[in-house]
């Protein structure tokens, strides 16, 4: 013990554990006066944890204060941070996948559709364009990942959109019963969907062997055709359980799903989407629902955003050909998604100002991308570079979602809601 008071780097769970709960209540504390000060302007909590996290990495704190930077979050305790923050993760998209199906899209069904292929076509083949016209000439790629491989992983990370942190927004701002707010959930949850398979794919395919390949796929079906077949009926059964044991065995469930989808290579938080997704709504379930989501979001998910704060170094921004790059993402980000979006519901007839709200809220990606680029990088297809990169885009495409609502609430303010959804 008198080894880590002097400073030393903690080699044993005994010495690691004080310095655990000593990086916690910084990054709780630091999360909390974040989003004080940026909710001051409107921004919501998600937003300011993504930053906070970057702030206590070497961007920042690191960059300032590298010996305090070291001694709140030595090496060592990374894995912790990863693990713990891989719970809350496992908890919020659960959350995610209860809510995407509570949001149904079959009146709204054309234009959802008609905006979510525009959100994840565009973006994904302007992605891949841009990686292909960089070629070598940016260090994005680690060593034996194919040109093919970055090319896909960055047109998926930027097709993404962070339909949770949509639907928060579109809840906070009492925006649900709107037109462009219901549009804009249908098209986001597909989006979403659709992104998440396609980044399986890529991860699939990206080991290079075949055997992971066909275990990936292989178990995907697998796991589609149960989650399908028995799913509901299995979550079901859980939900006629008597408390506490109801609430263990749901957790339970989520755990060892999360464990079979980690296994075969989808990874945990696709799981955990699905068993959300299958859970029958109810009382029951919304009880667990808003059991489990306020100990996610406010003490794990805030150590996976400080986790991809660590391996976030802006620093690699001052490499001219890194920053060139990463502006040409966030322009392309931008263009493909918010451009698209627009652009596809206004070929669907909808005005101009459903039209653009629609496209301010598709353009968010938030914490959905940076599970995204964590995936990747434990894949080992993403390195620090790219990682920083597509962080940069992350922030600032959720950073002007609520400013650009505003704005538009200003210059084109919505007289009457709508909540006829034909479409």
């Amino acid at each position: 013990m008198h080894h880590l008071l002097r400073g030393g780097t903690p080699v044993t769970p005994t010495e690691l554990a004080p310095r655990f709960f000593v990086a916690v209540a910084v990054i709780l504390i630091f999360c909390k006066i974040v989003a004080w000060l940026l909710g001051k302007v409107g921004q919501p909590p998600v937003v300011s944890e993504m930053l906070a996290g970057v702030l206590l990495g070497p961007s920042l704190l690191g960059l300032l204060l590298p010996g305090v930077q070291a001694a709140l979050f030595p090496p060592a305790l990374y894995p912790v941070l990863y693990v713990v923050g891989q719970v809350g993760l496992v908890l919020f998209m659960f959350q995610a996948g209860y809510a995407f199906t509570a949001h149904r899209v079959t009146r709204l069904a054309g234009t959802a559709g008609a905006v979510s292929l525009a959100g994840v076509t565009v973006p994904l083949l302007l992605g891949v364009l841009l990686v292909v016209a960089a070629g070598d000439a940016v260090d994005i790629r680690p060593a034996g990942v194919s040109i093919g491989v970055s090319a896909v992983f960055v047109g998926v990370a930027l097709a993404i959109t962070a339909f949770p942190m949509l639907a928060r927004i579109i809840t906070e701002r009492g925006l649900a019963g709107t037109r462009f707010g219901s549009l804009s959930l249908a098209s986001g949850a597909i989006d979403d969907m659709v992104a998440w398979i396609l980044l399986a794919v890529v991860l699939a395919f990206a080991s290079g062997a075949v055997l992971p390949a066909v275990v990936t796929v292989g178990g995907a079906i697998l796991f589609g055709l149960a989650a399908w077949l028995f799913g509901r009926r299995v979550a079901a059964a859980v939900l006629r359980l008597a408390e506490p044991a109801r609430m263990i065995g749901m957790v339970g469930l989520l755990f060892l799903v999360a464990f079979y989808t980690d296994e075969i290579g989808l990874y945990a938080v696709f799981g955990a989407f699905v068993v959300g997704a299958v859970m029958p709504h109810g009382v029951a379930a919304d009880r667990i629902v808003e059991t489990l989501t306020p100990v996610a979001s406010a003490l794990f998910l805030p150590l996976f955003f400080t986790f991809s704060g660590l391996r976030t170094e802006f620093g690699l921004l001052g490499d001219p050909a890194v920053l060139l790059f990463a502006l040409a993402c966030v322009t392309v980000a931008i263009a493909g998604k918010f451009g698209a979006c627009w652009g596809a519901a206004r070929l669907r007839g909808e005005p101009q100002d459903v039209a653009l709200r629609v496209g301010a809220l598709m353009n968010a990606r938030g914490l959905m991308q940076l599970i995204a680029l964590n995936v990747g990088l434990e894949a080992g297809i993403v390195n620090a570079s790219l990682f920083t990169v597509l962080v940069l885009v992350a922030l600032v495409t959720t950073l002007m979602t609520t400013p650009m609502l505003s704005w538009l609430d200003r210059r084109r303010p919505v007289a009457v809601p709508d909540p006829v959804l034909v479409g």
